[in-house]
């Protein structure tokens, strides 16, 4: 065997985003663009704000020496104190740069967090349905996942995760605004998280840490807001990027914050910039650091997505599909009509819709759907829609 058994078995847990991807090249290619609806990928097509190519144009033929060399592996220190007095607001407390960490991305914090927290079989909590890399991100580091169901409507079952909680329990990862399902946690909600987690951490007498996984906080709809999980516990950590708020996701710019007056604060910071040089990171992008740096409190239009959200609600409506109104992110997360949301999947792939399995994010009866596409491409799927729901009741 040329690669290592884990990583096959790995390639076959991880294969349901990559075989849309591939049957949608193969569609596109057989029947031409325009005739194929793929909603299968969460990769933002709104342009960033207008600011971020002025400042970029500014900012890249800087030619002073070191300009692109190394820096502290947590980042540029104008750039730390710039995002933690954002984060700070949004989080309703006072953070200093010492509280922060500039990263690749919300998954280089996320792995950088989970070396820093982990030794072997300590056991990290996620809610399904959850973001497909969580699983790997844990075993990259050691740990073992335990995932726990939401609700119906996607909300925190508090009763299931006081049961999950062991004594090896170190950290729970919760995503909100969500994806798959675009569920926002009440702040009431994660109130009550809190003290389950304070309650088990006194019991065992160890700390578990509360991660939130935060890319989606300012694509929101209504006027829902997303409550700050520092006001409500103190072992926590807000882990994000602006691959969505400002469309960035190729160039891998995130951060991670810590509680200012969480457990072990001067060892984890510590821990978690050694994990950021030796996990290969070394660093964040230094262009990339100087700019987000000058666009702290700006977000893409996010009217587009609003009125994109709107007119696929009204087609999935239309159709008889039952689903929960995303409250953020730009994903629907209908229910399968048929038992096998694979084989319903596979119905909408006959009209040239491309949709991501539930299973895939740990929630089998379900399916994913990305809105982040043109709106013409949401329009003219109607048809296609129904007609694979006609299929799924004829059986």
């Amino acid at each position: 065997m040329a690669i290592s058994k884990k990583m096959e078995e790995f390639s076959k847990r991880a294969s349901w985003i990559r075989k849309m991807f591939e049957e949608g090249a193969r569609l596109k290619a057989e029947y031409g663009a325009d005739n194929v609806f793929d909603f299968s990928l969460g990769n933002p097509d709104v342009p960033p704000p207008a600011s971020f190519s002025k400042t970029i144009a500014r900012l890249a033929p800087e030619e002073r020496s070191g300009i692109h060399g190394y820096m502290p592996n947590g980042g540029y220190p104008h750039v730390r104190e710039a995002v933690a007095a954002q984060v700070g607001k949004e989080q309703g407390v006072s953070l200093s740069r010492n509280d922060l960490l500039m990263t690749c991305g919300a998954a280089g914090a996320l792995n950088v967090t989970l070396k820093a927290l982990l030794d072997p079989q300590d056991e990290v909590i996620i809610l399904a349905p959850f973001f497909v890399e969580y699983n790997f991100y844990i075993d990259n580091q050691g740990g073992k996942s335990t995932i726990v169901q939401t609700d119906s409507d996607f909300n925190l079952d508090h009763a299931a995760i006081e049961a999950a909680i062991k004594p090896n329990t170190k950290a729970i990862i919760i995503n909100s605004p969500n994806n798959p399902t675009g569920q926002i946690y009440s702040r009431e909600s994660l109130a009550e998280l809190g003290r389950i987690l304070s309650a088990a951490q006194k019991k065992h007498q160890t700390s578990i840490y509360m991660i939130s996984d935060e890319p989606y906080r300012k694509i929101i709809y209504d006027g829902h807001e997303v409550p700050s999980v520092f006001q409500v516990y103190r072992n926590s950590i807000v882990v994000s990027s602006y691959s969505k708020d400002l469309s960035l996701p190729g160039e891998r710019i995130g951060y991670l914050a810590v509680h200012p007056e969480i457990d072990n604060k001067a060892p984890l910071l510590e821990a978690v910039t050694l994990a950021n040089r030796i996990l290969g990171f070394v660093n964040a992008p230094a262009l990339m650091q100087r700019v987000v740096a000058e666009l702290q409190g700006e977000t893409v239009d996010c009217t587009i997505y609003t009125k994109r959200r709107e007119a696929f609600s009204g087609i999935l409506s239309d159709c008889g599909f039952d689903f929960v109104t995303p409250k953020g992110a730009f994903y629907f997360f209908p229910k399968s009509p048929l038992e096998s949301d694979v084989d319903f999947v596979a119905l909408l792939q006959e009209q040239k819709i491309l949709a991501v399995p539930g299973r895939g994010f740990g929630a089998p009866g379900y399916f994913r759907l990305a809105f982040c596409v043109e709106d013409s491409v949401i329009e003219r799927s109607r048809d296609g829609f129904m007609k694979a729901m006609e299929a799924a009741k004829k059986g």
